[in-house]
């Protein structure tokens, strides 16, 4: 929850903005400032105080406890310029929580938290738990000294700026080892726990039975990721309630699923019982990976026979590839989607007109890979490698990665064994569509004239079928100096269906500072004005030119006053 506190009637306007915006995350603390601060620090995760920073500093300098439970602390000024991130930067959440507010309000988010001042990843932001000397191997990493990255588990890691030696080191491991001097340990969620129980099995049998297993096997329960167990017991108390004291999901699969899962200790009593002959064992597997701890009982002081069962997996990492749509090349119309993902991969692979488009955005110790036109596939192959190597890959393509672009060689290269994530990006069809009018305001399809992959008899026969349809075209790829014969060919097939004043509209470099556009007509067209880096959009039987622009109607019928029948 996040507490809003405001002390003037200016102040209060912007909290209730938040409120409104944010019903189900905040909760408006009034009366005394003093009293509303200290209620909101002790009750609430998050605060938003829309005072002078210096008096907020004073109201919460005696509850001050410790960074990694006290609240994260946002200030906004009473002209709503600033959203300060005041304490709490990472832990609490607060530069986090500045940047919504600033979006929100229309107020520049104000972060000084020295890794993030500088773009590089704090080492307790990235979602693990972190051991160790965080503050100073954050310096060193900041200061440029080599760090070591020891991995002894494959993670898919933001940029971090590590060699293989160094004084200082970030070691990856969910072994349950202390960390030396000058290291931080992250701890991964590579551990799965498969669990079987009884009927009324007491949650401190199941969790000591656990908590053991994991110890015993020299594992730090602080990489946990899941408990799994079959779904006849996802109900059952004790399960349910170990899993919520070690902080983590309780995930069940249908005994079908489990009994297809080949175990090493199969048993006739949960076939039996719940139609699969292995449940801790089988739970683990389900998803794969190494079985650390193989079924073991649980153990009773009373020598009652044991009521719960488990199973300890590490499951590997799965290498995850952003395909990521640039959009046509103007920044501001980059989604934030896309910026996050950009920031968030180790490894960026690209066409190298593209990479420096947005190389700015590249967090230190990015890996770039780029290479120049005709290698689409050769990058395809490349970004799903890495990805297979267990990385945050990131794999960029203009416009939207999924048209004409980078999402189908990659997809076509990668099988299920890493995680894909597409995010999407203006199409040049859209940005071109944005500055002609409204030229796409009904069906529409768009059509590369390009040969070089596709036969020209399958692209006449597409032109061919949306000029019977009267479909609104836009074409892509339309003329080279190598290919300048099909444009005119097109053109020519959509004439024999349209009238020669149908509207026509030539956008070249759509959002880029040298953009160009203009609206003529099919029988004025000149190819010769068309290249590579031109979007040509033919207009249907109702499309219309209105003031100069390119509009397509909704309706089949283009809408126009009717007489009055009296």
């Amino acid at each position: 929850m996040i507490g809003l506190i405001s002390a003037t009637a200016a102040g209060a306007t912007a909290r209730d903005r938040l409120a409104a915006a944010w019903p189900d995350r905040t909760r408006v603390y009034e009366g005394p400032v003093g009293d509303a601060v200290r209620a909101a620090f002790a009750e609430c995760e998050q605060l938003v105080c829309f005072l002078a920073t210096g008096a907020v500093v004073r109201l919460i300098a005696p509850l001050l406890g410790d960074k990694r439970t006290d609240p994260g602390v946002v200030c906004v000024d009473e002209g709503g310029r600033f959203a300060v991130s005041l304490v709490g930067g990472h832990d609490g959440g607060a530069n986090e929580l500045a940047l919504e507010v600033g979006e929100l309000l229309s107020a520049q988010p104000v972060v000084t938290t020295a890794t993030d001042a500088v773009g590089v990843p704090g080492l307790d932001t990235l979602g693990f738990p972190v051991e160790g000397d965080v503050a100073g191997v954050s310096r060193a990493l900041l200061d440029g000294e080599p760090v070591a990255l020891e991995a002894e588990l494959a993670w898919p890691l933001p940029p971090l700026k590590v060699s293989d030696h160094g004084a200082h080191v970030v070691r990856v491991t969910d072994r349950a080892v202390e960390p030396a001097e000058r290291e931080v340990v992250l701890r991964p969620p590579s551990l799965v726990v498969g669990v079987g129980a009884s009927r009324g099995a007491p949650v401190d049998e199941v969790l000591g039975l656990v908590e053991g297993a994991v110890r015993d096997a020299g594992l730090s329960l602080a990489s946990l990721a899941e408990l799994a167990t079959v779904d006849a017991k996802s109900d059952e108390p004790g399960i349910v309630e170990a899993a919520r004291r070690l902080g983590v999901p309780l995930v069940t699969h249908s005994a079908e699923e489990l009994a297809a899962v080949q175990v090493p200790n199969p048993s006739e009593a949960p076939l039996a019982a719940v139609g699969t002959p292995s449940v801790a064992e089988a739970a683990a597997l389900v998803g794969g990976g190494e079985l650390l701890v193989p079924k073991r009982k649980s153990e009773r002081a009373d020598g009652r026979p044991a009521m719960a069962t488990c199973a300890v997996v590490r499951r590997l990492a799965r290498g995850r590839l952003a395909v990521v749509g640039l959009g046509p090349g103007a920044r501001d119309l980059l989604t934030p989607r896309a910026k996050a993902e950009l920031r968030r991969a180790a490894v960026l692979v690209g066409l190298d007109q593209y990479v420096d488009q947005i190389r700015d955005l590249l967090r230190p110790g990015t890996l770039v890979l780029e290479s120049g036109l005709g290698a689409e596939e050769e990058r395809a192959r490349t970004a799903v490698a890495e990805a297979r190597k267990g990385r945050a890959v990131a794999l960029i393509g203009s416009g939207d990665a999924g048209v004409y672009a980078m999402a189908s060689p990659a997809l076509a290269e990668a099988s299920d064994d890493i995680d894909v994530v597409g995010v999407p990006g203006v199409t040049a069809a859209l940005a071109a569509a944005a500055i002609l009018g409204a030229p796409l305001g009904h069906d529409h399809v768009s059509i590369s004239l390009s040969d070089l992959h596709t036969p020209w008899e399958i692209i006449e026969r597409r032109v061919r079928a949306a000029a019977e349809a009267d479909i609104v075209v836009t074409f892509y790829n339309p003329r080279s100096r190598g290919r300048d014969w099909q444009l005119p060919k097109a053109l020519a097939i959509l004439a024999e269906h349209r009238e020669p004043a149908t509207p026509v509209g030539v956008v070249r470099n759509a959002s880029r500072p040298d953009e160009s556009s203009r609206l003529t007509t099919l029988a004025a067209l000149d190819p010769a004005m068309v290249d590579m880096m031109t979007v040509v959009t033919v207009g249907n039987t109702a499309t219309r030119d209105i003031a100069g622009r390119m509009v397509t109607p909704r309706g089949y019928r283009w809408q126009a006053p009717q007489e009055v029948v009296k």
